[in-house]
């Protein structure tokens, strides 16, 4: 198995559904109490990209994606519509958006994270796939230049200082980003009748860790 650096279709993701999903086990006391458990520590992403099919050639097109990646075989990535950026949805990504870091003086290695704000208990979340030249970063509100100062590691979601910022220096940084995924079957099932009828086929992916 391996990570295909590619991206789903945007024209067919574009339609999909799905979203996060948590795994939480609930007992039920005798005394009517619950407990509560949960073996994940971050949520697992799931979509059904036959939602944007709606010809035989958007069907090819899958296909043709799906055969190359040998069906659940090798993952690839996913932009998640509803959540792609370090921002809203409708802004535009700036170098203040998400803090990933302090300066000690001497790390000169940091990874990307989105944080999910709430009054209690953020959730933060590692972004391994940024998008290719849409990393913005600042040092204490001061923004850096790409290659001059900082290295962004697509593949990873590093970011690698040519100077290692000072202790006590915010790092910030915005971005956009995709979902690493791969097919959750190795089988798609269609019928040229079902499709001129409109009825689309259902082709599950569902996030891995990478």
């Amino acid at each position: 198995m391996a990570f295909h650096e590619v991206r789903f279709p945007d024209t067919l993701s574009v339609g999909s559904t799905g979203g996060p999903m948590r795994r939480t086990e609930i007992v039920t006391l005798a005394n009517g109490f619950e407990k509560r458990n949960t073996n994940w520590a971050e949520s697992r992403r799931s979509y059904d990209a036959g939602i944007g099919v709606s010809s035989l050639d958007d069907l090819q097109e899958v296909v043709a994606f799906f055969e190359a990646r040998r069906g659940q075989l090798h993952a690839f990535r996913w932009k998640d519509w509803l959540d792609y950026k370090s921002c809203a949805p409708s802004e535009e990504v700036s170098s203040g958006d998400q803090r990933i870091g302090t300066g000690d003086g001497s790390t000169y290695l940091f990874q990307l994270t989105k944080s999910y704000e709430a009054a209690v208990n953020p959730y933060v979340r590692t972004i391994a796939k940024p998008v290719t030249g849409t990393t913005r970063v600042a040092v204490d509100g001061v923004e850096q230049v790409a290659a001059a100062d900082f290295v962004v590691a697509d593949s990873t979601g590093e970011i690698s200082f040519i100077v290692p910022p000072a202790a006590g220096q915010a790092i910030t940084a915005g971005f956009e980003f995709d979902v690493p995924v791969r097919f959750d079957t190795d089988r798609i099932v269609w019928s040229l009748t079902a499709l001129q009828a409109g009825e689309i086929p259902s082709i599950p992916v569902v996030e891995v860790r990478v």
